[in-house]
């Protein structure tokens, strides 16, 4: 008697592949990308192949994501100390024989031109998570001593490129890790204080602060001139101001409901710079108006908490940290993009995310969705 094995269907075979995967949080990015791609569409009408390359760049991304969910967070662990000298090496590299664009050292040629910063974006939480997970159990101060200095180095290297947005990046992604480690509050209030004190007195004494002649020593001249001109952009409305006044006129033109699809006047008309990169969220807000804002807004925070929610589930202090960290990589790049559209932070160049045009960014939170997918996969069938 012959037994009569049944071979499983095709989808019962690939089920296991899309066992786990996140649907919270993939229902948040499809919202994200559609806004994207609508924006995209609109914005970039006139710029050539812009939507079709921001498609094109949302498969890859989708595609890193699915490739890096099915990794599991310990095999991730062990990628931390290499991809993080990799990336230090490089921009030390950069710094000797880097190519400069625009008075920017940020780029060198490895076989293709490459911006080793872009590394550091995941290379910095995975390493400081790694760091932590080894401390476990017996964290002392002199623990967060050293991962400050791991998280000063590669800060500070980026800063002398000058790449001031890049930097704020790495630098969030770095304190969010040590944060959720368990930093003392004492340790956080006085630099708060601080930084209260020195925005408090830029403010007060703006005058004098941004009068030609005036050294700042601390940050180079372009900074010193983006902070003058979030003050008071209307110094030079038709030069380093018009940025910031053409994204409040735009935002402001679209009302409550907005301008509607393809109605947006100030985008059209192109009196909105970089208006498919950095300043999209200027475009998207004078056609989707307040209503359109809130709504997207409303995507990022979900898209926010459902990170954390992740973060608090993950089963590993290296899980949780770099959960939580890439959480706030999402913010930091939502909160800055709007804020400086909105006139309320200095302009720093930092794309929004999904919406704006980039391959790289976009590559960049690929990998940081497949993260955050991989460690709640990993949660999911342990449950299961």
């Amino acid at each position: 008697m012959s037994a009569v094995f049944n071979q499983p269907s095709l989808a019962r075979r690939i089920a296991p592949v899309f066992q786990g995967f996140d649907g919270f949080l993939a229902f948040a990015v499809f919202l994200l990308a559609c806004a994207g791609l609508m924006t995209m569409y609109s914005s970039g009408y006139d710029h050539g192949t812009r939507f079709m390359d921001h498609g094109r760049n949302m498969l890859l991304a989708g595609f890193i994501m699915f490739l890096v969910a099915q990794v599991p967070p310990q095999r991730l662990m062990t990628c931390a100390v290499p991809l993080y000298t990799l990336g230090v090496a490089l921009l030390i590299a950069v710094a000797v024989f880097g190519i400069t664009k625009k008075g920017a050292r940020r780029w060198i040629n490895v076989g293709m031109v490459i911006q080793p910063s872009e590394i550091l974006k995941i290379a910095m939480p995975l390493m400081l998570a790694w760091w932590f997970q080894r401390r476990e159990g017996q964290l002392r101060p002199l623990d967060f001593v050293v991962a400050t200095l791991l998280l000063a180095v590669p800060v500070g290297l980026i800063m002398k490129q000058p790449d001031l947005g890049t930097s704020l990046l790495v630098l969030a992604a770095g304190m969010s890790v040590i944060f959720f480690a368990g930093l003392p509050w004492k340790l956080i209030v006085p630099p708060v204080l601080i930084g209260v004190v020195a925005v408090t007195l830029i403010i007060g004494y703006e005058s004098t602060l941004c009068a030609d002649g005036f050294d700042w020593r601390v940050l180079h001249d372009y900074q010193k001139q983006r902070v003058c001109t979030l003050l008071d952009p209307s110094k030079d409305p038709l030069g380093k101001g018009f940025h910031i006044i053409q994204g409040m006129i735009a935002i402001g033109s679209g009302g409550f409901g907005g301008k509607g699809f393809m109605q947006g006047t100030q985008t059209h008309l192109e009196f909105i710079p970089e208006r498919t990169t950095d300043f999209i969220f200027a475009a998207y807000s004078e056609e989707f108006g307040l209503a359109g804002n809130l709504l997207l807004i409303a995507s990022f925070i979900f898209l926010i908490f459902r990170g954390l929610a992740i973060a608090l589930d993950a089963p590993t202090m290296f899980s949780r940290l770099l959960a939580g960290a890439v959480t706030m990589i999402f913010f930091t790049y939502a909160f800055v993009n709007m804020g400086m559209v909105s006139g309320i932070l200095p302009v720093v160049g930092v794309p929004l995310p999904f919406i704006s045009y980039g391959g790289t960014a976009m590559v960049t939170l690929g990998l940081a969705l497949g993260i955050l997918m991989s460690i709640s996969r990993a949660r999911r069938l342990m449950q299961t």
